[in-house]
């Protein structure tokens, strides 16, 4: 018998030609080539523009030094150094004013703590000698206040015939620490002694007027 042809699909020929493979994958490389090029020109523009703004800020306003003294920019005018200079100096006169004031502040503060303390030994026991025996007796306290306050605060005695009523005590009262307050002491030019004694008696008729107001008015 004779043999049949074969029915099965014979193989493709590779149609593909080598050259124009070799064309494309070059053109394919020229323009990645041209887009990176690109890029890094445009990086470049970019870097070259901010550069010269930098430039250009620093001329306008000059180099900012890093540290305290004076700085010369060099290129600059004559005019720009002196007008800077005069900045600088008198930013530096403002440091050094507000240092020395500051010191000065802390070394009265010290001075006042230091009398404060020698006042303290003295004036402490003489509070107590008034205040022994009326710790929390606000009529008591008020009818007193003449001994252990000073001649110019200003204060006017008052009796314990005037002290009868829970009204005339609470007038009292506010009347005394009015007179005292540490913040009235302060605005009429008390000195360290004065102005010690009117916060030592002050938080004593706060104590004893809270005690007052609890049993009294209440």
């Amino acid at each position: 018998m004779g043999s049949r042809p074969s029915s099965a699909p014979r193989p493709r020929a590779n149609s593909s030609d080598p050259l124009s493979d070799t064309q494309f994958q070059n053109r394919q490389g020229a323009e990645a080539a041209r887009r990176t090029s690109v890029g890094s020109s445009s990086s470049l523009r970019k870097a070259s523009s901010t550069t010269n703004i930098v430039d250009d800020l620093t001329s306008i306003f000059g180099a900012v030094p890093s540290s305290g003294e004076f700085q010369d920019v060099e290129g600059e005018s004559e005019d720009r150094r002196r007008a800077r200079l005069e900045r600088h100096q008198r930013t530096e006169e403002r440091a050094a004013k507000a240092l020395a004031e500051k010191n000065q502040r802390d070394l009265q503060a010290q001075r006042d703590q230091a009398e404060r303390h020698r006042i303290g030994e003295t004036i402490d026991a003489e509070i107590k000698r008034w205040s022994a025996g009326k710790e929390g007796n606000l009529r008591a306290l008020l009818s007193t206040l003449q001994y252990v306050l000073w001649p110019e605060c200003g204060w006017q005695p008052v009796s314990l015939t005037d002290l009868i009523t829970a009204a005339s005590v609470k007038k009292v009262y506010r009347k005394a620490t009015l007179c005292i307050h540490p913040d009235k002491v302060q605005q009429k030019g008390a000195n360290l002694q004065q102005k010690y004694i009117a916060e030592k008696v002050f938080d004593l008729l706060k104590e004893a007027w809270n005690k007052f107001n609890s049993e009294e008015l209440f």
